[in-house]
């Protein structure tokens, strides 16, 4: 081989290698980038393993609207309760709005992190592992664990799903295994649940005005708002959209109401804006039948919980609880 043959063919080693290396490094970090997209993975739900745990169980689902950036202010406003648990489904194209874009956008993984949030569930995780008989099923332990379920944002593609009872993602499945008649899922040991002891699916739509002033969108409210509404006898409560600059660009109605009010709506079903003195008696009610049912005279409390039943006897103070029940426990 001649010295210019040399020559090149050293050249042309050198350019493969740093081609392979800028491949190996662009490679790597699009990994890295997918799993800081990626909450860690949650371990699979028994409802039964959570029946006594005396919090209030929320299933707070987000489907594909840019509303779905509200999710993580509703997460860290409802974090202030002790006595609150929250699960998160994602719907596939609501996960593309949480993936560390900006500060109001933070990765599933930072979101994961918010105080009482014990698991974030999509699709996949419906079909984690193939099924055998004695598996628990996601979509009906997700319903059986849950005292309430909130869509926010409830896009229109959503709202025509449930609004026709499809069931095709991990959402759309909750809800329509929903137990409409009051039959199957009871409250659970010092859980009261909202609407008169019914379990509630509150929604809130958000779309693009045109979309909102459809015709066939009425259509399918109507169906949630009162062939199957609360005030009516039924399980789903709307609380309606805004009008107001969409991201679109466009202005007017379709706009997802405020998160605030969604948070105050949580908050009043669930009882949750009431003194923490009266959530301490409650967990601590919840302890005793926990006790009770084990057989065991003896009820593991935390000094405040056991501070507060004894302020609780010694005043006769009235809480928002069953007063024989806690007279009953109290002896």
């Amino acid at each position: 081989m001649t010295r210019l043959g040399a020559t090149f063919h050293t050249e042309l080693l050198l350019t493969c290698g740093l081609l392979l290396a800028c491949f190996t490094l662009l490679y790597f970090s699009r990994q890295v980038g997918k799993q800081k997209s990626q909450p860690p993975k949650s371990q699979p739900l028994k409802a039964a393993d959570h029946v006594n745990d005396g919090k209030y169980h929320l299933l707070l689902a987000a489907t594909g609207s840019v509303a779905t950036i509200k999710i993580p202010n509703i997460l860290t406003a409802l974090s202030k309760y002790d006595n609150l648990s929250i699960r998160l489904l994602l719907s596939e194209s609501a996960a593309k709005f949480l993936q560390a874009q900006s500060g109001e956008q933070p990765s599933l993984d930072q979101t994961a992190k918010i105080k009482n949030v014990d698991g974030i569930y999509r699709d996949a995780d419906e079909w984690r592992k193939p099924w055998v008989r004695g598996d628990p099923i996601l979509h009906i332990e997700l319903r059986r664990w849950a005292d309430m379920m909130v869509i926010a944002p409830l896009s229109a593609n959503s709202l025509a799903t449930l609004a026709l009872g499809l069931s095709d993602n991990l959402i759309s499945s909750a809800a329509r295994a929903w137990d409409t008649h009051n039959m199957i899922d009871l409250a659970r040991p010092g859980i009261t649940l909202p609407c008169g002891g019914k379990k509630v699916i509150i929604v809130a739509p958000a779309m693009n005005t045109a979309m909102w002033a459809h015709p066939v969108t009425s259509k399918h409210l109507d169906v949630l708002s009162r062939e199957w509404g609360v005030e009516y006898g039924g399980w789903f409560e709307v609380l309606w959209p805004i009008d107001k600059g969409l991201a679109c660009g466009d202005t007017g109605s379709g706009a997802m109401r405020e998160w605030k009010e969604i948070v105050a709506a949580i908050e009043t079903k669930f009882g949750l804006d009431q003194s923490r003195e009266e959530a301490l008696i409650q967990v601590a009610l919840v302890k005793i039948d926990r006790a009770r049912a084990r057989g065991s005279p003896m009820a593991d409390f935390t000094q405040e919980e056991a501070d507060a039943l004894r302020r609780m006897k010694a005043n006769e103070k009235r809480i928002k609880v069953d007063e024989t029940a806690v007279a009953k426990r109290l002896r």
